[in-house]
């Protein structure tokens, strides 16, 4: 049985499509792990770990610009995919974006100024990028992908005291769960750490790397903020276009910008400095099993954020945040299957305090699901022991759940609204004034329609 999309059902093809993005997903993290991981002999002469954050964070952003030869093959060969609609015109395609019947004619194409304008949160997500990165050479992968999960509290307070979304009740419930799990994530950490890395290598700074990775999940939170304030608007781009334009500014400001800065900076690295490239070079050259990997890393980044497209638009924006609060799960579970079924060398060791570690992640996909009612897969607060006896009232928000439903021609499936994944995933829904101004311009064409989930959910 085939779901129909857009939110319009679950069937095999929705469900493969998820779960091929979950498994793309924890590959961007556990080949990120392994390639720090990795040793290879650099310009020094010296077997060493390739621990180069820099250039990861440089080959995410790589990654990414693959998004534009898709881009391009999509507009030229007219090929379906979700935020294009492709029609006769001058134009096309039409931008991603709620644009009337009515105005479709007059519809422009994406302006140059929309291009410049990717360059914000390209540079949010690289400073975000880079600071989890440093993190993550100082902690196990598993705890790596908890603590990315605390964007939600630092995103909770923005929108409450500076986007001026007031967050419910039951919300900062949810966010404080987020709290606690931090809190349960740091101590395994802490309780953990050992000496040195057991290999001889530089001793590890766990506790750094745990704020390193909170101050990237702080970075991630503005630029949220900054998608949620600015790439609402009735002007976008398409999908594909805001990746790999994202991922076209991350590069040309990490080559450009960052690694000559880095290259003159005082470090640990070759020469003294905080990262030189003629050393990555050198041990990528001389290490085919690390350029195998990083060909891995290069792919899953790619397939994730295509992938995730695809979720958005064939099932709807819940199963989109359904798919990160997964990954902890199967990154973990991964993590140790390699270290106790594949090679010691890699993965992740159960310890006498990874069951504070389980507590912290079951504490946060419940703070996860209860900030996230009263969609579907969340949990409500009814007062009952699940609630921790606590009761809130969710009756105004499920009747705006069903006005969220918008009718949408079924001849014109294919147009059907999207939410870029590029736009934050705590959005505030769309106002029921500008939905009843759809429903009144989609009941004008007398057409047949259909039900289009619009809901937005934390990511």
């Amino acid at each position: 049985m085939g779901g129909s999309g857009h939110g319009a059902g679950c069937g095999i093809n929705e469900i493969i499509v998820f779960v091929l993005a979950l498994v793309a997903g924890t590959g961007c993290s556990l080949t990120s792990k392994v390639l720090l991981d990795m040793e290879s002999v650099g310009m020094d002469g010296e077997m060493k770990k390739f621990e180069k954050p820099l250039f990861q964070t440089l080959g995410m952003f790589v990654g990414m610009c693959a998004a534009l030869f898709l881009h391009a093959g999509v507009v030229m060969f007219k090929i379906p995919f979700p935020g294009y609609v492709h029609k006769t015109s001058r134009n096309g395609y039409s931008a991603v974006g709620d644009v009337d019947d009515d105005e479709e004619e007059e519809q422009k194409p994406v302006p140059i100024w929309m291009y410049f304008l990717l360059l914000i949160p390209s540079l949010f997500d690289l400073a975000a990028t880079a600071l989890c990165m440093m993190g993550l050479m100082e902690v196990e992968v598993s705890i790596y992908q908890m603590l990315r999960g605390s964007a939600i509290i630092f995103v909770a307070i923005l929108k409450h005291f500076a986007l001026g979304d007031k967050l419910r009740g039951f919300m900062w419930v949810g966010v404080w769960w987020n709290v606690v799990s931090i809190i349960l994530v740091g101590a395994t950490v802490i309780l953990s750490a050992t000496p040195d890395d057991g290999e001889g290598g530089k001793q590890k700074d766990p506790l750094r790397g745990v704020l390193l990775i909170l101050a990237g999940a702080f970075v991630q939170s503005l630029q949220y903020a900054f998608e949620e304030k600015v790439m609402s608007m009735e002007v976008s781009a398409p999908p594909l276009l805001l990746i790999g334009m994202e991922g076209f500014w991350g590069t040309v400001v990490c080559a450009f910008v960052l690694y000559p800065v880095c290259y003159n900076l005082p470090g640990a690295d070759v020469g003294g400095v905080m990262e030189n490239p003629y050393d990555t070079w050198a041990m990528m050259e001389n290490s085919k099993d690390l350029q195998v990997m990083f060909l891995w890393y290069f792919l899953s980044i790619f397939f994730y954020n295509a992938l995730a497209v695809l979720v958005t638009f064939m099932l709807n924006s819940v199963w989109h945040a359904i798919l990160d609060n997964f990954r902890p799960i199967t990154v973990w579970g991964t993590d140790l299957f390699i270290f106790y079924f594949v090679t010691k060398s890699f993965g992740e060791e159960w310890t006498k305090w990874s069951f504070v570690q389980l507590a912290g992640l079951f504490v946060l996909l419940y703070g996860t699901a209860v900030y996230n009612a009263p969609h579907a897969g969340s949990i409500k607060l009814d007062g009952g022991v699940l609630s921790c006896f606590c009761k809130f009232d969710y009756s105004d928000m499920e009747d705006e759940d069903e006005e969220k439903q918008v009718l949408v021609p079924i001849d014109d499936a294919a147009a059907a609204p999207y939410q870029s994944p590029y736009q934050s995933p705590f959005m505030t829904p769309n106002t029921r004034a500008k939905r009843d101004k759809e429903r009144r311009a989609a009941e004008k064409q007398g057409k047949q329609f259909t039900k289009v989930s619009r809901g937005g959910s934390f990511a």
